[in-house]
């Protein structure tokens, strides 16, 4: 299988996947296509039917949509999901959740795994997505013992949050301990350090993506800087 995926520094919806393929041992061959300025239609066409990424090849499949990519996976790697019957229904909530809510989270702290910025201010919106996260990790990881969102496994739903783990580290959101505690966790994964440690190498800055980042907030370090000095 080939996985078609944007810049890691940039692409939250890219690393889902990535990461759920990555530390499940399920493999594929990445295939990475930088953003270009402007539109990415006729780039990102020629592998993905909707022109976006992620893209996942097999064979004369193409199956394009993170959340798409993982129940396609699913069918022939059940640990995908976890074993649980609630587990594997809370875990496809939340999922659900993420791929079509947290708007202001989205548009206010773009994913960018190579800065860290601090906001000029935390609007109600973006206060609500905050505090609903808090409150849906509390609650997976309570009822279902962590260290994981789900269990004791790694699972999609832990792959789904993975860039928002970036985005409340990258922005110093606040969270309350347990939740935070999960933040560290996940930071704390092979697999999740080395998609940063690649995005932090990238040679790419794609200006639009910069900017967005920066919009909302002054910026504090920026990582990538540091990549390129030494070793992080």
């Amino acid at each position: 299988m080939e996985l078609y995926i944007a810049n890691k520094n940039y692409s939250s919806w890219s690393l889902r996947p990535w990461l759920l393929m990555r530390t499940l041992g399920i493999p594929f061959e990445e295939r990475l296509v930088p953003f270009e300025t402007g539109s990415n239609w006729d780039a990102f066409r020629r592998f993905s039917p909707n022109g976006k990424v992620p893209c996942l090849v097999d064979g004369d499949n193409r199956v394009w949509d993170s959340l798409a990519i993982v129940e396609y996976l699913a069918e022939r790697w059940p640990a995908v999901w976890p074993a649980d019957r609630g587990a594997r229904a809370w875990g496809r909530s939340a999922v659900a959740e993420m791929h079509s809510g947290f708007t202001a989270l989205r548009s206010q702290c773009p994913m960018n795994c190579g800065l860290e910025v601090t906001l000029t201010k935390i609007d109600a919106a973006l206060e609500q997505d905050i505090s609903r996260i808090g409150e849906l990790w509390e609650q997976g990881l309570g009822r279902f013992g962590g260290p994981f969102l789900a269990g004791g496994a790694f699972t999609a739903v832990d792959a789904f949050y993975a860039p928002v783990v970036f985005r409340l580290r990258n922005y110093r959101l606040p969270l309350p301990p347990v939740a935070a505690g999960y933040v560290t966790g996940m930071l704390a994964l092979p697999e999740l350090q080395a998609w940063r440690t690649a995005a932090l190498r990238e040679p790419w800055r794609e200006p639009e993506h910069e900017r967005e980042a920066l919009q909302a907030g002054t910026l504090v370090r920026d990582h990538r800087a540091e990549v390129a000095d030494g070793p992080e």
